[in-house]
């Protein structure tokens, strides 16, 4: 597995594709700067009971980082500061973090939209069970990864028998009210691509997901988002293995799509990494690429001004969110799927 650097020089290593920021530079959208912060992206830490393929973060069973309680605590001061309108935390597998539960409970009092990214299958564990009364008691908003409706796919990416797991607590959430009509309990899946190409249609796939899942496993769910791969982290260390990465660059880099620069998530999004880093996304956190221009690099240094009109820090890992129909944490960012 290659640490940040060697990664970062891997991707200025792509042979004739240009450089993302003098493609930003032809559209005239150079420097790419925030255009404030409506949602917080808070890691958990990168300690993990799985360790998928696909993860731009490395998390796994070995990972031992974890966000502390004074971090966690700067971050409700300023959410309580400032009107930033969602909550997403990340991780790892956040529940593994044993601060979440309190941190849950203090961050609905807030009223904001609260979203937890968890691969649903700790929740089969005893010690964790707990955590599916927790998210529907305070109305969390869960997002989970689910490569495919085909089990051998999936599991192809996440490792075998977890998207049985996934089904499962699925179902089990399905009777807490989750993914059901008129119920405001939200369960979101997100779909990665198994294999070394791009996502199809979002609109297409989140009706063939519905439809599979309801008839095959009679599971509901109520949005797909659709998640391009970005050659970060395993999946860049799965691309050289393989001998894709040149062929995906390339095809991220021909699939550049200038509307999706306009809503690229880093524009309204702050990152925070375990340690209290600040990053514009987490992607640049698994590279080390904190926030830049004379923005504070630390949580504990907040600063609004600074931050919510900062420059983007760009590297050539940004195709992926600017390719086809662009991509992000809430799935594709343009209509053009």
């Amino acid at each position: 597995m290659m640490d940040a650097r060697e990664q970062l020089r891997t991707l200025s290593r792509i042979g004739d594709i240009p450089y993302l920021t003098n493609k930003i530079r032809e559209i005239n959208m150079f420097p790419l700067c925030a255009k404030g912060i409506d949602i917080l992206q808070i890691n958990m830490g990168s300690v993990c009971n799985l360790s998928c393929r696909h993860c731009h973060v490395n998390a796994g069973p070995h990972r031992t980082e974890i966000m502390s309680k004074p971090v966690l605590d700067k971050c409700l001061e300023i959410l309580s500061s400032f009107p930033i309108s969602t909550i997403d935390i990340t991780g790892g597998s956040p529940e593994m973090n044993p601060h979440l539960e309190w941190f849950i409970d203090d961050a609905a009092r807030l009223n904001r939209r609260l979203i937890v990214r968890s691969n649903l299958t700790l929740l089969l564990e005893e010690s964790y069970r707990h955590f599916m009364d927790v998210f529907a008691q305070n109305k969390v908003e869960i997002v989970t990864s689910l490569p495919d409706y085909l089990e051998t796919k999936s599991d192809r990416q996440r490792g075998k028998g977890v998207f049985g797991k996934v089904i499962k607590v699925l179902r089990e959430l399905n009777s807490r009210g989750y993914g059901m009509k008129g119920s405001g309990l939200l369960i979101d899946i997100v779909h990665n691509p198994v294999g070394a190409y791009l996502p199809g249609s979002q609109a297409a796939l989140d009706h063939e997901y519905h439809e599979r899942l309801l008839t095959e496993q009679g599971v509901h769910f109520n949005q797909l988002f659709c998640l391009t791969n970005l050659p970060v982290g395993r999946y860049l260390d799965y691309l050289i293995e393989s001998g894709n990465f040149e062929e995906y660059l390339s095809a991220l880099f021909h699939s550049f799509n200038p509307a999706a620069v306009k809503n690229v998530m880093c524009l309204t999004m702050l990152s925070v990494g375990w340690d209290g880093s600040l990053y514009d996304c987490d992607f640049n956190q698994m590279l080390d690429l904190t926030v830049n221009s004379g923005a504070p690099a630390s949580i504990m240094d907040f600063d609004m001004d600074k931050l919510k009109n900062r420059e983007i820090v760009i590297n050539n890992h940004c195709y992926g969110c600017v390719a086809g129909s662009g991509s992000s944490c809430q799935g594709a960012t343009t209509s053009g799927d």
